[in-house]
């Protein structure tokens, strides 16, 4: 069967098009973003990584357990938000589970009574953000009044003043973005690569 010519030149068109397009957009478009990162925002392009001693512990945008070798939170350190992930980002997300879901309300209810026995205080100060997974399940951060609720325990763990613990809770508690998105919040990883780096 004979092709046309204006079915011949339609082809030749499209061809060249798409030619250009994946040059533009497949080749040099991810080129030019990515030398704009690594330029411009080199630390958030590689991933907010973290590092102690040399190695690379973690990453400030990815929230992380600090657990004891049997498996229960180490008292030496803050803890982090509930995970419903547990914390693996392969499987990041949240239980999908509503206010009114009872599994979750015995969920909180637990784990209100956990962090109170954890940190020795009264399970009526033991804020939301403490008993509540984010949505996607790698938090990294936690609020001011969760971070101070721990600062006790940490610090008798450490053997630290309470008050100097409570100093670096306040050095490193950061405000709502642009001053009004948000609320504060306190980044889990930093505040427990400081402590690892005083002296007790």
């Amino acid at each position: 069967m004979k092709i046309s010519t204006s079915i011949l030149r339609q082809l030749w068109t499209a061809a060249r098009a798409t030619a250009l397009l994946v040059a533009l957009l497949g080749l040099a478009y991810p080129l030019a973003v990515t030398a704009a990162g690594q330029s411009l925002f080199p630390a958030q392009a590689n991933g907010s990584l973290l590092e102690h001693d040399g190695q690379t512990v973690g990453s400030a945008l990815l929230g992380q357990a600090y657990l004891k070798p049997d498996g229960s939170p180490d008292p030496r350190y803050f803890q982090p938000r509930p995970s419903a992930a547990d914390f693996d980002a392969l499987a990041s997300g949240g239980s999908n589970a509503g206010p009114n879901d009872p599994q979750l309300t015995e969920q909180v209810v637990a784990r209100r009574a956990q962090v109170a026995a954890f940190n020795q205080v009264p399970a009526a100060q033991v804020p939301a953000d403490a008993v509540t997974a984010s949505f996607s399940g790698l938090d990294p951060d936690i609020s001011p009044d969760y971070a101070l609720l721990q600062a006790k325990r940490v610090a008798a763990a450490r053997l630290l003043p309470p008050a100097r613990v409570q100093e670096l809770v306040h050095d490193l508690t950061r405000g709502p973005e642009a001053g009004f998105l948000g609320a504060g919040r306190v980044n889990v990883l930093e505040l427990n690569l400081q402590l690892d780096a005083m002296k007790e």
